[in-house]
């Protein structure tokens, strides 16, 4: 069921419920990572540092790669996912600008179990060794928290996502996921009180993020639209009533 909500787009850090069954957990809102994460805000590691820059299609890491720095991403967007026993890419998540991942470095783990892609032809990646990340939360308290709090919310979020891959169908999958979508990007129209999400995701992600074809995703895009549900362009969905 949709449950669209008045956020503040503003807000860079706030504590909120996702869905009843998630509980109360923090979460990132059109978040600025950099402001608390890069090590260019830390003199001391400032100067040595540099962004990788990725082409459409470039790998950051491999699956079995060694799994020795975490990456935030300047800008751009990139992809995380796996392969199948069946030789099936299945995606995790599609990440943008602010966004961190390969965080599981931070808590030991030696190998990737998954890729990274760059999705974009323009991005630019903030690489941190895990020593320099351990030092940084060592020295830092609320950094430190402020870290683990967002990994917490990740593996929260992508334990739900995984969930509903495994036992839903695709509509409720698309449900769901818009539901998510209304959650973080959602606000509410002060002249119409519509629902309106600007999202950073195109259809051929939102597919993937759903298992489901481009073709389907249009299909059941285009059938709630008819039921004026909803009306959507490339970047925008605006949603007229909820979806009981």
């Amino acid at each position: 069921m949709l449950n669209c909500k008045v956020l503040d787009p503003i807000t860079t850090f706030i504590k909120t419920t996702i869905s009843a069954d998630m509980n109360s957990i923090w979460k990132f809102e059109d978040v600025n990572l950099f402001s608390i994460l890069c090590p260019h805000k830390f003199k001391q590691y400032k100067q040595d540092h540099c962004f990788d820059n990725y082409k459409k299609k470039d790998y950051i890491y491999f699956e079995d790669d060694n799994a020795n720095k975490v990456y935030l991403i300047e800008k751009g967007k990139v992809k995380i996912g796996y392969y199948s026993e069946d030789g099936n890419e299945v995606v995790k998540a599609i990440l943008t600008r602010g966004d961190l991942f390969g965080e599981k470095a931070i808590l030991g783990e030696n190998r990737r179990n998954e890729f990274a892609q760059s999705i974009d032809n323009n991005t630019s990646i903030c690489p941190i060794g895990v020593t320099t990340m351990h030092e940084l939360m060592r020295d830092n308290q609320t950094f430190s928290f402020k870290v683990y709090k967002f990994i917490g919310f990740k593996f929260k979020k992508l334990e739900r996502r995984l969930q509903i891959l495994l036992f839903k169908d695709a509509k409720t999958r698309l449900n769901e996921f818009l539901d998510e979508l209304c959650s973080e990007y959602g606000y509410d129209c002060p002249k119409t009180g519509d629902h309106i999400v600007r999202h950073p995701y195109t259809q051929k992600d939102i597919a993937s993020l759903i298992g489901t074809s481009r073709p389907t995703l249009n299909i059941l895009l285009n059938e709630l639209k008819e039921e004026q549900v909803l009306d959507f362009n490339r970047n925008e969905i605006r949603f007229y009533k909820k979806i009981a």
